[in-house]
C-alpha cells in the first residue's frame, strides 16, 4: 500500500525533495504535486497544489497500488488533491475507512512516458484533503461584520403622524470578506447585506432591502422615505422609560469561492437598539 507520510504543511521540505528530483509539468497544470522515485515507496512525498476539476468516476481506487508496476527508481509520480462530490465517491465505491485522501495520480518515467490514472483515487494514510467546503466554514467564522449604527430623521425625537425616514449608517451596510487557507487552497467567504427588518416599538415590522435614503435639508419634511420609512400612530408616552425600543436586524448571505468552487453558506444576522421618543405635536395658538 502506497503510504504518503509528509504532511503538507511541510513546504521546505517538499521544495528540497522536487529540487532533487524535478518532475515534468502536467500538461496545463500550474500547481504542485508529489514527487516520488518510487511509487510504492513510503518516503513519497505530499506537495499542496490546487487541482483542476474532479475527473469522471472511472478512477476507482487505484492510487494504493495501480500502476505501481514501473515501480524502479526511473519513475516519479504526481498526486495532486482531488474533491470529488459525494456522487463521485458513491460511484467509486464509497469513502474507505480508515486515514487517507483523494487524489488525482499521474507517474512518469524518465523516458519521457506518462501514465495518468482517470479520476480521483484514495490514497491511505495519506494526509487528508481539507474540502473547501470545511475551509468555507472556516472563513465564514472569521467574517467581522460592521455594528449596526441608526439613524432617524428627524433626530431626536419623533413625532406623531410625522413620515420617519429609516436609515442604518453607510459602514453598516457593506460586504465583508475573509478567507481560511492551507497549503495550496484558499477559500473566502463574502457577507452581503440583503434585508433590514426594523420593529419600531410600537407593534410596526417594516423589512427594507437596503440600507434607507437618509433625509436631506430642503426635502419636503411631510413626505415619505423613497425606500425605508415608517409613520407612527401614537405617542411613546405609556411605553416603559416613556419611549419605545426601536430594533433594526440585518440579514447577511454568505457565499464563498476557492479551489475551483463555490456556494452559499448559512447566513448571519447583526443588531441594533436604540431608544425613541415619540410625542404629539402641539398645536401654537396665536393672537
Amino acid at each position: 500500500m502506497l503510504m504518503l507520510r509528509r504532511y503538507v504543511v511541510v513546504l521546505l521540505a517538499i521544495l528540497a525533495a522536487t529540487s532533487l528530483a524535478p518532475v515534468p509539468a502536467l500538461a496545463g497544470d500550474g500547481a504542485g504535486g508529489t514527487t516520488c522515485s518510487n511509487p510504492s515507496a513510503p518516503e513519497c512525498d505530499v506537495n499542496a497544489g490546487t487541482p483542476g476539476q474532479p475527473g469522471n468516476n472511472t478512477g476507482g481506487q487505484n492510487g494504493g497500488s495501480g500502476g505501481d508496476q514501473g515501480g524502479s527508481s526511473d519513475t516519479h509520480c504526481v498526486y495532486e488533491p482531488a474533491y470529488p462530490s459525494a456522487e463521485t465517491i458513491a460511484g467509486l465505491g464509497g469513502q474507505p475507512a480508515g486515514e487517507g485522501g483523494w487524489y488525482f495520480k499521474s507517474c512518469y518515467q524518465d523516458d519521457g512516458i506518462e501514465v495518468t490514472y482517470p479520476g480521483p483515487s484514495w490514497i491511505a494514510d495519506a494526509p487528508p484533503v481539507v474540502s473547501p467546503a470545511v475551509l468555507a466554514q472556516q472563513a465564514r467564522s472569521r467574517l467581522r461584520l460592521p455594528s449596526v449604527a441608526i439613524r432617524l430623521n428627524p433626530s431626536g425625537d419623533q413625532l406623531v403622524n410625522l413620515p420617519t425616514w429609516l436609515a442604518l449608517d453607510g459602514n453598516s451596510w457593506q460586504s465583508r470578506s475573509a478567507t481560511a487557507s492551507v497549503p495550496g487552497i484558499s477559500v473566502t467567504a463574502t457577507a452581503r447585506p440583503v434585508r433590514a427588518v426594523w420593529s419600531l416599538g410600537e407593534g410596526g415590522l417594516v423589512t427594507c432591502t437596503g440600507s434607507g435614503t437618509p433625509w436631506t435639508a430642503g426635502t419636503d419634511p411631510m413626505a415619505a422615505s423613497p425606500d425605508c420609512g415608517y409613520t407612527y400612530r401614537r405617542s411613546s408616552a405609556g411605553a416603559a422609560g416613556a419611549a419605545f425600543s426601536v430594533t433594526v436586524t440585518v440579514t447577511w448571505e454568505v457565499t464563498w469561492a476557492g479551489a475551483g468552487r463555490s456556494g452559499t453558506i448559512a447566513g448571519l444576522n447583526t443588531t441594533g437598539t436604540v431608544p425613541v421618543r415619540v410625542t404629539e405635536s402641539q398645536a401654537v395658538i396665536t393672537s
